[in-house]
This record gives C-alpha cells, structure tokens and sequence, in this order.
C-alpha cells in the first residue's frame, strides 16, 4: 500500500483551491445594491411656519397700543326748534321779516381785482345812490344786447357812478332766468374795464331781478 501514488489528493487540493479564487471573482463582479434611502416626510404648513417663525421676537412696544377717540367740537350755533324755523319762514314768506338776499342761491356780486374790501356789502346796502336805471323787462336777448350796449357807453360817457339794471328773475320762463345770466355775462367780460362791481339790489329795489352796477 505504501507503494500507492498520492498524485489524486494534491490535484483535488489545487481543484479547491481554484473553486475559491472563482468565486471570489465571481462575487466581485457581481454589482452591490445601493443603501436604501430613507424618505423623509415633507413638513406641512403648520411646521413650515412654526420652523419660519422660531427666530421672530415680540415687539413689547406693541404689546398695548392706546386709541385716541377724535375730540367731538361742538356746534358753535344752537340748532333752532322746528316751530322756530317754520315762524321765520311764514313771516319771510308773509313779508314781516326782511328776506337775507346774501342767503339765497339767485344772489349775485362780482369785483375787479383792483377794488376789494367793503365795496359790495356797501353797494348792496344802497350806500350808492342810483343814478339811472334801465329796464329789460319783456325784452329779447337780441334787443336787451343793443339796449345793454347803449346804456353802459352813455353812462360811461355822462360820468354815471352807480346805476340799475332790472333783468328780472324770469320765473315765467320755461328756460330759466336766460337774460339774468347773459346779463351778468356781459357785465363781468365785455364791460368789465368799465366798472369796479355788481350786485344784486336791495329787496325794496327791485331785489333778485335786479343789479346795482357800480362804475369806476
């Protein structure tokens, strides 16, 4: 037995060890799965602000903000009872109490730039005295324009100071008081180098259908 060849046992140990390198160079080519990634979960609203939120600090100026209430003036005129106003009015209306012209929206007053102070409320009072008058009563736009014309030259020319126009109101005009204000159209561009104010004429002459032209 001795005599046996031991050639078998060293080629089955080469074999193995073979076996190993091959699959070691196997499992080396062999690709690795990538690590597994873990999702993270996205913050909702409420985190984003509280996380948004975590650096602000509070104001403590601002902890108490005082409010001012607006001070209520008071009147500086004692409202009227009703019973009041509706007797002021009767009697305005009646003829007992003077109307205040001044108050009414047919009130009418122009001035120069070069006069000012108390020349209208002295013109309304009839501080001026009226050296003549010219009355346009039932009279056309066309014809009042010739009339107007005329007037204002001759009383230029004679040295007139203060003079009357009657326009009337026209209250029986479907259109309105259409002369009234072609009137004082005239008056404050056309002839306006000629005269320092108008206004409207005191109640007892004529009132709101009326002007006192004052000349410089």
């Amino acid at each position: 037995m001795n005599g046996k060849k031991q050639g078998p046992e060293i080629l089955v140990t080469d074999s193995f060890k073979e076996l190993k390198k091959i699959y070691r160079r196997k499992k080396a080519q062999i690709p690795q799965r990538p690590a597994s990634v873990q999702k993270t979960k996205s913050p909702d609203d409420e985190d984003f602000f509280l996380n948004t939120m975590k650096e602000v600090q509070e104001i403590r100026e601002f902890r108490e903000i005082p409010l001012y209430h607006k001070k209520v003036v008071p009147p500086s005129k004692k409202k009227l009872p009703d019973n009041e106003v509706l007797k002021a009015l009767k009697d305005t209306v009646s003829g007992r109490k003077p109307l205040h012209l001044p108050d009414t929206q047919e009130y009418v007053e122009w001035t120069d730039k070069e006069h000012g102070g108390d020349i209208l409320k002295n013109l309304h009072a009839g501080k001026y005295s009226v050296q003549d008058c010219l009355d346009l009563h039932g009279v056309i736009v066309e014809e009042a324009e010739k009339e107007v014309d005329a007037f204002i030259r001759d009383s230029v020319k004679r040295g007139r100071r203060c003079v009357k126009i009657i326009h009337g109101r026209g209250l029986c005009s479907p259109n309105g008081p259409v002369l009234k204000d072609i009137v004082v159209k005239w008056l404050s561009m056309r002839y306006r180098k000629y005269i320092s104010a108008f206004v409207t004429a005191r109640q007892c002459d004529g009132g709101l259908g009326a002007l006192y032209v004052l000349f410089k």
